[in-house]
């Protein structure tokens, strides 16, 4: 037996330091979480009957940021000295899981007005953009279960059982500016319209002034919500399908009108646009059709695949050419990273609860779990991570409380590569002005 294995092999375990705190870096989110007084605005804003629902949500929230993919993982942060880091008491798995069984659809509506008023309240600390154009992805996202036990559940488009919430992100931070939980068998675009009317009411809100454009898939595209897009006064930027009268317009277009495009090693990509028309008479309308085709260029892959394939969107956007048009609509594929920042290794990744509106409400959560890591980079000028970056480098840190000298002092693992950044974090966000009253 090699001598280390001898030295790991003396090493006991117990639990009884009080002392310890197992996920420190949760005093950088949940600070910022008292700066914005979240916890009053959801005892203001939620009655489920239930007494004091902010400390309950918040829990959820904290948790969510520390990793949490179940009801019972919120114990993690009554262990400890953890709640010596947060700014409310945290709540056992039991009452988080009896008080999220209480929510009807109409307290889910409340916790979105608690979303709405903190991106307000955010975004007022500089973290919003202001006068600045906004883009907005579109999109919805499956979130499979195992089991169907689960109300609401149903297999959709893709064949996976699974609920089918519907988000917008903002391009650029990934923050979560809306989102919809919705029945497994709903429709991509069902209740989009419904759905952009209240983002529009958010971001107004929330202190966006400037232009906003939309990107969507085609799953999106329907002329009911252009109309309404149109009516918000909205550019928009949407993948169509293929149908045979799309294919006829896209055959139109001359050879002499592609343009060559940067693409991957071993393809060739181009881009051209034209001017699709649907409809006859009064009912007919004109878009902007923008379209990229793309293949293979190896000899022996062109002989298997010798077709271009196509792919085209309708714009309104009249001040990008084609090759901007194209280059703007293909960054909306990120709106997949925010996503999967929701699922991966907390939030979304599991809806705990067999009750639909208990999962609605843990969805809200981890909404509001992802918008406060995301607003802590922001505000302290730090570039982009993902939220399990930030929970490796920030949030899952253990540390001890001491007295120093008669101050109290977080002591965390020394030479820790990231405690820079930590440090401008929670200088930043200490920094911003306490709420008044």
């Amino acid at each position: 037996m090699h001598s280390s294995s001898r030295i790991l092999d003396r090493l006991k375990a117990t639990f009884d330091h009080d002392g310890l705190v197992a996920n420190a870096g949760l005093i950088v989110p949940v600070t910022l979480m008292a700066r914005l007084d979240l916890e009053a605005l959801i005892d203001e804003r939620v009655a489920t009957g239930s007494s004091r629902p902010g400390r309950k949500i918040l829990t959820v929230v904290a948790a969510i940021l520390a990793g949490a993919t179940h009801i019972d993982h919120v114990d993690m942060l009554r262990a400890g000295a953890t709640h010596k880091v947060l700014p409310f008491k945290a709540m056992s798995a039991s009452t988080i899981g009896t008080f999220l069984r209480t929510f009807t659809f109409g307290h889910v509506r409340q916790l979105d007005a608690v979303l709405s008023r903190a991106l307000q309240r955010a975004w007022a600390t500089g973290a919003g953009p202001a006068t600045k154009p906004v883009v907005i992805d579109l999109d919805s996202t499956i979130c499979e279960v195992h089991g169907k036990q689960k109300q609401g559940t149903g297999y959709g488009y893709t064949g996976v059982l699974g609920y089918h919430p519907l988000l917008a992100t903002l391009a650029g931070t990934g923050e979560v500016l809306f989102a919809r939980m919705r029945h497994g068998s709903a429709n991509t675009a069902r209740g989009a319209v419904r759905f952009v009317d209240e983002l529009v009411a958010v971001m107004r809100r929330a202190g966006a002034t400037g232009p906003i454009t939309m990107r969507a898939d085609s799953g999106f595209w329907a002329w009911k919500l252009i109309d309404r897009l149109n009516v918000h006064k909205i550019s928009w930027s949407i993948t169509v399908r293929l149908h045979k009268h799309m294919k006829q317009a896209i055959a139109a277009i001359d050879d002499d009108a592609w343009t060559d495009i940067d693409y991957t090693i071993g393809g060739q990509a181009q881009v051209a646009e034209t001017i699709y028309t649907t409809g006859k008479g009064k009912q007919a309308r004109s878009v902007r059709l923008v379209v990229r085709r793309t293949r293979l260029t190896d000899k022996a892959q062109r002989r298997l695949w010798p077709d271009w394939r196509h792919h085209a969107f309708i714009t309104n956007r009249t001040d990008l050419n084609t090759i901007e048009a194209d280059q703007f609509h293909r960054e909306h594929a990120t709106v997949e990273l925010a996503i999967r920042d929701l699922k991966e290794g907390a939030g979304l990744e599991h809806l705990p609860s067999g009750n639909h509106h208990a999962n609605a409400a843990w969805l809200a959560c981890a909404v509001l779990a992802h918008n406060l890591g995301v607003w802590t980079t922001t505000i302290a000028g730090l570039p982009r991570v993902t939220n399990r970056t930030r929970r490796t480098r920030i949030i899952n840190l253990p540390a001890v409380i001491v007295n120093h000298a008669g101050t109290k002092l977080l002591r965390f693992p020394a030479r820790w590569p990231w405690a820079d950044q930590f440090h401008k974090m929670l200088n930043t966000v200490r920094a911003l002005p306490a709420p008044s009253g």
